[in-house]
C-alpha cells in the first residue's frame, strides 16, 4: 500500500497493463465551456465528492468547465486543448462552447482492480501537473489516445460526460 501520492509515471506503468486488456475506448458526448487562463489563476477542481485537484494557470492554459451537475473546472495546456477540442461558438464574456475530438482509454475502479493494482479503495496520485488527485473505488483512471498521462474522472461525472466510442 502507497504511503505518500504515487507518482504520474508510477500510476501510468500500474494501468498500462490493464488498460491494454481491460480498458475501453471512450468519447466525451458533451460540449464544454472553456477561456483563456490567466497566468497564476488557480484552479479547485470541484467533483461531487470534493475536492479532485488544484492546479495553477501557466501562460497559454485554457479554463475549462464541464456541463455536468458539479459544473467542475479545470486547466489544460493549451497544446492538449487544441488537439482535443473543437471550437463551435463564440459567447459575449469571454467564454467559447466546444466539442471534444479527441478520445480517452478509460477502466473503472472496481474492487478487483484495486487489488490488482494493490491500492486502497483511496488513494493519491501526483497529476500530470504536479498536483495531488484523490482517487477513490467506482472512480475511472483515464488516458488520452497517446497514454501521455493518467487522471481521475469522478463516477458520476464520467457518467455524466462519456460514452463507449462508437
Amino acid at each position: 500500500m502507497p504511503s505518500g501520492p504515487i507518482p504520474q509515471e508510477v500510476l501510468l506503468l500500474k494501468i498500462r497493463i490493464l488498460l491494454e486488456r481491460e480498458g475501453r475506448l471512450y468519447q466525451k458526448k458533451t460540449r464544454v465551456f472553456a477561456r483563456p487562463a490567466q497566468a497564476g489563476e488557480r484552479v479547485d477542481t470541484l467533483t461531487s465528492d470534493g475536492l479532485e485537484t488544484t492546479n495553477t494557470a501557466q501562460a497559454g492554459d485554457m479554463l475549462v468547465r464541464n456541463q455536468t451537475q458539479a459544473g467542475e473546472h479545470y486547466l489544460m495546456p493549451a497544446e492538449s486543448f487544441a488537439k482535443r477540442y473543437r471550437h463551435l461558438q463564440a459567447l459575449d464574456d469571454g467564454w467559447a462552447v466546444y466539442q471534444a475530438v479527441g478520445r480517452v482509454w478509460a477502466i473503472q475502479l472496481t474492487p478487483e482492480r484495486l487489488c490488482t493494482l494493490e491500492l486502497p479503495p483511496v488513494f493519491e496520485f501526483i497529476a500530470a501537473w504536479g498536483s495531488p488527485m484523490t482517487a477513490r473505488e467506482g472512480d475511472f483512471l483515464v488516458t488520452p489516445e497517446d497514454a501521455s498521462e493518467v487522471y481521475r474522472i469522478a463516477q458520476k461525472e464520467f457518467g455524466e460526460t462519456y460514452e463507449p466510442a462508437g
